[in-house]
């Protein structure tokens, strides 16, 4: 799913991105995706890449209807990404059915997109 929707937008993907390293205090905290627009298309990892000063958009995905568990997923996870200094912070819930009641309240707010993949994705692929 995460790669289907970084083919449409194109850029630079980061899976499973670290935003939070576990420490004696936190869990360690990942974000199914974290794409760099406006440079090159390609797969890179975590410490390979700097958010700073950059237009991105972070991704949480789930093979599934959408739902609160989701939402707080990308709602939290622009939130925790804006440490890192990006110019613009775009937060995809990426999933397999929409709900419109849920949809509503996740796009008032700013930044925040829920986007349906479409069923030949999982008719080809397992991954997320």
């Amino acid at each position: 799913m995460t790669r289907w929707y970084w083919k449409q937008v194109g850029g630079t993907l980061i899976e499973e991105f670290h935003a939070v390293r576990k420490s004696p205090t936190n869990a360690r905290r990942l974000i199914d995706g974290v794409i760099i627009h406006g440079g090159e298309t390609k797969i890179a990892k975590s410490p390979d890449v700097d958010l700073s000063g950059k237009d991105v958009t972070v991704i949480q995905a789930k093979a599934n209807r959408l739902g609160m568990y989701l939402m707080g997923q990308a709602f939290f996870s622009a939130a925790l990404i804006r440490k890192l200094n990006p110019k613009t912070i775009k937060s995809v819930a990426l999933c397999k059915h929409d709900d419109a009641v849920m949809r509503e309240l996740l796009e008032r707010h700013d930044g925040m997109e829920v986007v349906i993949c479409p069923p030949e994705v999982f008719a080809t692929s397992t991954k997320t």
